[in-house]
This record gives structure tokens, C-alpha cells and sequence, in this order.
């Protein structure tokens, strides 16, 4: 079985509209940390100096939000319990780990523009697959966005799905959809000019609303998908980290080949 890496990178260095923040405490500095640390909450005195090199441990701070990177949006993210039809949505620790280790299938969406597509692309690209999507399968959309990750670009200039597309998707039984691109939606900038355009509040992140009508979750942020050697066929892992009352969980997103 061969693993193929489907995540993003979270790197401080790279563009986010909302920055990653990377602290390090170097070896050195952690071991002088544990020693402080030591005194000031077990009245301990412990010179680092004893340690080979006066070395301890590092240890890395990240501060980011839980959409930085591969990650999976628990229905909570879509709206709370007063706009649900089902009840309250399950957060990122709630989430049936079942849903997260399957069969998937790739759809190519890369000649498609900037916005978001309906049921007919949908339907002409699964039947490119030549694969008919079972039930829990995880949907896989390839737009071609992840080329552009860590700069602006990969924030504006992607394909998204109409609400429409992600009920069709779940009337036959998908509980997880993917994409490489920021969001399942349309880039914000695209919805809002259409919605200026139109008045028509409808194509306001509707993908996302499509889960206040019935559960599902979202991979965003997916990479790497060139490196799939076919569109279905394999299985990926995405489970979401367990963040308490959370909603959304980082992922490290595999896909297993069987050789």
C-alpha cells in the first residue's frame, strides 16, 4: 500500500489572510524554561547546565485558526442550533470517525473558472470518472487552487459548488466532499459582487448553508492531488483532531493506494 500526503502545509512564511504565528523555544531555551518552570510551581532548583550541551527539548507555539490548512468543517461551522433544520450540529470531537476513512472519487474540475458550478458539471465530470458514487464515498473536487497555496491568488481565483451541487452530492449518501481550494464555496469576493449585482442572497456561501439543511462535512484546503494515480480506487483518511466544541478540526489527509 502506498500513501500519498493530501495536506497542506501549515507554514508560518506562507500568505494567509489571517497570519500563522510561529514562536520556537530553541533546545537551550527550553531546557532554561523547564528549569524556571520547575522553581516557580514545585520550588525545585534544577540547573540546565547538567544537560549535554545544556540542551532540553524545543517546543513550538502556533497560534492559527482551525480553517489553516487541511482541515475538516463540522456542521457547527455552517450555523448554529436556531438555524439548523436538524437540531444542534455536531462539533469537530463529535464527529463519526467513520465518515473519514473511505472510498473516495476525484472529480476534475480544473476548466472550470472562477465562481461556482451546478449539478450539470458535476454530473458530466462523475460520468468522466466512470465510477457511480456509493453512498459515504468521500468526493473529491480537483480544481487546480492548490498550485497557488501560500499566495493570494489561492484565496481569489478558484471553483466552488452551488448549493444545488452539494444536494445532489448528499441525496446520494456523501457525508464528506473535498476540495483544493480555499473553500467549497466560491471565493468571498466572487459571491459578494454577485450578490451586489442581483440582490440575490442565494449566492451567499451557499455550499456552506447547504449544511444547515442536513449534516456533512468539508475537507478544504486539500494538495497534492496530481499525485493520484486515478480518480477512484483508493481510499483517503481525513480525521479531524479532536478540538472540543470546535468547528473545525486540522486533518492530515491521506489517500491509500493498494498496490
Amino acid at each position: 500500500m502506498r500513501i500519498i500526503d493530501l495536506s497542506s502545509p501549515v507554514d508560518a512564511r506562507a500568505w494567509e489572510p489571517d497570519p500563522v504565528v510561529h514562536e520556537i523555544l530553541t533546545p537551550a531555551e527550553g531546557a532554561r524554561h523547564m528549569a524556571a518552570e520547575m522553581k516557580e510551581h514545585f520550588g525545585v532548583d534544577f540547573d540546565p547546565a547538567v544537560l549535554p550541551g545544556g540542551e532540553l527539548l524545543s517546543l513550538d507555539t502556533f497560534t492559527l485558526t482551525s480553517h489553516t490548512g487541511t482541515h475538516v468543517d463540522a456542521p457547527a461551522h455552517y450555523g448554529s442550533a436556531a438555524v439548523t433544520e436538524y437540531g444542534e450540529p455536531l462539533t469537530a470531537e463529535q464527529l463519526p470517525l467513520d465518515w473519514f476513512l473511505r472510498p473516495a472519487v476525484v472529480l476534475d474540475l480544473r476548466d472550470q473558472g472562477t465562481g461556482a458550478v451546478g449539478v450539470p458539471v458535476l454530473e458530466r465530470a462523475i460520468k468522466a470518472t466512470g465510477h457511480h458514487i456509493q453512498p459515504m464515498d468521500i468526493v473529491v473536487l480537483h480544481t487546480g487552487a492548490w498550485h497557488y497555496a501560500g499566495t493570494q491568488r489561492y484565496f481569489t481565483d478558484f471553483t466552488g459548488l452551488t448549493g444545488e451541487a452539494v444536494d445532489f452530492l448528499l441525496d446520494i449518501g456523501v457525508k464528506v466532499i473535498g476540495t483544493d481550494a480555499f473553500s467549497l464555496d466560491a471565493p468571498f469576493g466572487d459571491m459578494i459582487r454577485r450578490y451586489q449585482d442581483s440582490g440575490d442572497r442565494s449566492v451567499l456561501w451557499p455550499a456552506h448553508f447547504a449544511g444547515r439543511r442536513r449534516p456533512y462535512c468539508q475537507i478544504e484546503r486539500l494538495h497534492n492531488l496530481d499525485a493520484l494515480p486515478a480518480a477512484h480506487g483508493f481510499r483517503i483518511s481525513c480525521l479531524p483532531v479532536k478540538l472540543a466544541g470546535s468547528g473545525a478540526g486540522w486533518a492530515r489527509a491521506v489517500a491509500l493506494v493498494e498496490d
